[in-house]
């Protein structure tokens, strides 16, 4: 076991493990440490804990110090020069006559370097534009193409729930989304009602996926045959997840009528499930090509880490704990 303290250097940003030595810091306290970056101002989250060596990447790079009030100081001067930094961009961006979208600017706490975060379509070949821009801050440039979802985290927004984004809000990472979820759940599988700002299927969709998944297993399926507490068989005609009570369609003979039961009264041996889907094909279609794009990004982005550090180990660098980039470009 390690001991460790997780920092952040976003709101909802990833988390990011460091050794605190014999420092006294809690949950909240901003810190100053060393990352594959450069020196970074960070929040810590959760305090002093033990975490299972396995479930590290050692040996961890140590926390510099507590903040600052001098330290304070310059990360706000800092956010004021994004803001400058942001502006330059976009115009030598539009000098260049390059098709990216600039998202965000972001300075390495000691200035030792500027992040410039944009989407794009397909690749783009910004290196003329890295020149201009070095030339313009005088240090290190680095670019970075992110995907849809990346950006909406780093903007945010209001969902169609009518509270701040998922990803903004609180999700330090992205999880796996799929249109099973959404079926599990009985949701409309319109792909308007079911992607999120960014375009792809929404985060929340995971939220209470294994809930819906335990309720839909004691339930029988729609069009299964049950038999009530009297021995009366009927036809199941509809299911209610959450208050898990179940909907029969009995035969009379000269008429039908629908009786209501909770689940625990019905007798049934579970089918497999039949899947009612009202959707056109191109419906489909575009549901299928949301789950092929998060599949591909999310591939990218773990093949990215994996690139890097083998770079790093080729300098002799130890293991980065810094910040994972998805496409980049540095001067």
């Amino acid at each position: 076991m390690t001991k460790v303290i997780g920092v952040r250097f976003r709101t909802a940003g990833k988390v990011y493990y460091f050794d605190p030595g014999d420092k006294t810091i809690v949950s909240g306290d901003h810190v100053i440490v060393e990352t594959a970056r450069g020196i970074e101002y960070g929040t810590v989250v959760g305090g002093i804990r033990e975490v299972e060596d396995d479930k590290l990447v050692l040996p961890l790079k140590p926390v510099l110090r507590v903040a600052t009030e001098t330290d304070d100081a310059q990360e706000k001067r800092n956010k004021e020069k994004e803001k400058e930094a942001f502006k330059v961009c976009l115009e030598k961006i539009r000098a260049h006559g390059l098709d990216m979208k600039l998202i965000d600017a972001e300075y390495t706490f000691d200035n030792n370097k500027v992040l410039f975060y944009f989407t794009s379509d397909g690749r783009v070949d910004f290196r003329e534009l890295v020149k201009d821009l070095a030339g313009v801050f005088r240090t290190r440039i680095e670019l970075r193409q992110i995907g849809v979802r990346d950006e909406t985290k780093i903007r945010g927004g209001i969902g169609i729930c009518g509270r701040p984004l998922c990803c903004h809000a609180h999700l330090s990472e992205f999880i796996p989304v799929s249109i099973k979820m959404a079926k599990e759940q009985g949701l409309s599988l319109n792909p308007t009602k079911i992607s999120g700002v960014c375009g792809r299927l929404m985060c929340c969709l995971k939220h209470e996926e294994e809930t819906y998944e335990e309720l839909n297993r004691r339930l029988p399926n729609v069009g299964d045959t049950v038999t009530d507490p009297d021995g009366i068989r009927g036809e199941v005609h509809s299911v209610n997840v959450l208050r898990q009570r179940v909907k029969v369609l009995i035969d009379n003979g000269d008429e039908k009528e629908i009786k209501e039961y909770p689940v625990e009264e019905l007798r049934f041996k579970r089918g497999n499930r039949k899947e009612r889907l009202e959707l056109s094909p191109e419906e489909m279609q575009e549901l299928e090509k949301m789950e092929k794009q998060d599949r591909m990004e999310r591939q990218e982005s773990q093949e990215k880490p994996e690139r890097s550090e083998k770079r790093e180990r080729r300098e002799g660098k130890p293991k980065s704990h810094g910040h994972k980039n998805k496409k980049q470009g540095t001067n």
